[in-house]
């Protein structure tokens, strides 16, 4: 199993953690916002970062493959309402555990809001059917992703509703523990 990175970690994660406004990428500032993406509107992104964001999909859609791991980079984090994961090893072992728990994922629509050299953030419209209830539930959600100088993802933020997260008390505690013992539960090939 890859080691845990240092100190380097709260460096990568002060300096590049993602902090988008969605009522502004959006477009709906003073109401509600609305996650539900609509593709139509999407922004055109060039062949490289299309790749980037096929293969974050495809992820989210269950295919657990090395080939849409290397999107990240070794060091890198990933960070939603449930999980916390400051290495890629430890990424792959949160995309390996979906197909586990879910009998079908998949992204039914995305629609890019903002592309950089550096970020690319998504709406998505994603449909989960748990193995144990057989119920598909569809979530929506804002992607953001900011990319090193080579063009992986280092930092991976998946927002559920139009708060930022907070990385204190029991939430992190619980993001924690998920990004540091899933891997050893899903058991993500060690390459990664």
């Amino acid at each position: 199993m890859p080691e845990a990175p240092g100190s380097g970690t709260e460096d990568l994660h002060r300096k590049h953690e993602p902090h988008p406004d969605p009522q502004e990428l959006v477009g709906h500032q003073g109401k509600a916002v609305d996650y539900e993406p609509h593709p139509e509107k999407s922004l055109k992104i060039s062949p490289e970062h299309e790749a980037i964001v096929k293969s974050i999909t495809n992820l989210y859609s269950g295919s657990a493959s090395e080939k849409d791991m290397s999107v990240y980079a070794e060091k890198a984090i990933y960070d939603d309402p449930l999980s916390y994961c400051d290495i890629r090893y430890k990424i792959a072992g949160q995309w390996y555990g979906l197909p586990k728990m879910f009998a079908k994922l998949e992204t039914k629509k995305i629609e890019v809001v903002k592309d950089t050299p550096t970020e690319i953030i998504f709406k998505q419209r994603q449909a989960y059917t748990p193995k144990v209830l057989n119920t598909t539930k569809e979530v929506d959600s804002l992607v953001s992703l900011a990319l090193d100088n080579e063009g992986k993802v280092r930092y991976h933020k998946d927002m559920w509703n139009d708060q930022d997260y907070s990385h204190s008390g029991i939430g992190k505690l619980i993001k924690n523990l998920n990004g540091d013992h899933l891997p050893k539960i899903t058991q993500p090939p060690y390459s990664l």
